[in-house]
């Protein structure tokens, strides 16, 4: 047999340490699961930005705040974007408060912002939901690939010490299938890296508008009669 097919990719791994092999199996299903999350992300932070944009857009070109608000809460929750339930979230404690005569403007405000603040909170944790996965992946998977590559070359050397005299047939696959461990691992963390810094950067600057907009929307509501 060649060295050529002692190196196959297929035959590296099936012919692994089951140690190796598990590794190697452990990180291909953390990569197939941050792959999921990352296509997850890419949809939900794009929608939140529309709609955020979208919202803008309507609250500055109307100043029918009624209206508006009616509007925005006649829809089901799951089409309502993130800054849209702030604001809805917002309008209805002011109105709430608005009623009771014994509640002065001032706490009127504080409880509104405190209810866009606590809406806030709420729309940041599904934005962020999944990101901590990716950054453990970007972390751990090039230590666990680097794990079964030790392993795997220590198994290269045991076996070499049985043997008078080494060549490159019999080295070769021993640290070749040491090496597709690390490949794998870094296969897996690179993507969940890149994924983590793209989309933490997108919700960044979402939370800026969304803080920004609780100030704007406050400002608004108490130049209200």
């Amino acid at each position: 047999m060649s060295v050529m097919q002692d190196v196959s990719f297929i035959h590296l791994i099936t012919n692994a340490s089951v140690l190796v092999q598990l590794v190697m199996g452990m990180l291909l299903f953390v990569s197939m699961m941050s792959w999921w999350f990352i296509f997850l992300k890419l949809f939900s932070v794009r929608a939140a930005k529309r709609q955020t944009r979208d919202f803008e857009e309507a609250f500055w070109s109307d100043s029918n705040l009624v209206g508006l608000y009616q509007q925005a809460n006649g829809k089901l929750h799951h089409d309502q974007g993130a800054l849209e339930q702030i604001f809805v979230a917002g309008f209805t404690e002011y109105v709430k408060l608005k009623k009771m005569h014994s509640v002065d403007s001032a706490a009127v405000m504080d409880g509104t912002r405190r209810a866009m603040r606590a809406r806030f909170q709420r729309e940041m944790d599904q934005l962020e939901s999944h990101l901590s996965f990716l950054a453990t992946v970007g972390s751990v998977s090039p230590y666990v690939g680097l794990l079964g590559t030790v392993w795997g070359i220590m198994n290269a050397f045991q076996g070499l010490s049985s043997v008078g005299q080494a060549t490159l047939a019999q080295v070769a696959p021993g640290i070749a299938e040491a090496l597709v461990a690390t490949a794998m691992g870094l296969f897996a963390a690179i993507p969940a890296v890149v994924a983590y810094n793209r989309y933490a950067h997108d919700i960044d600057r979402l939370a800026t508008r969304f803080e920004s907009f609780t100030e704007e929307f406050s400002n608004v509501l108490q130049r209200q009669p």
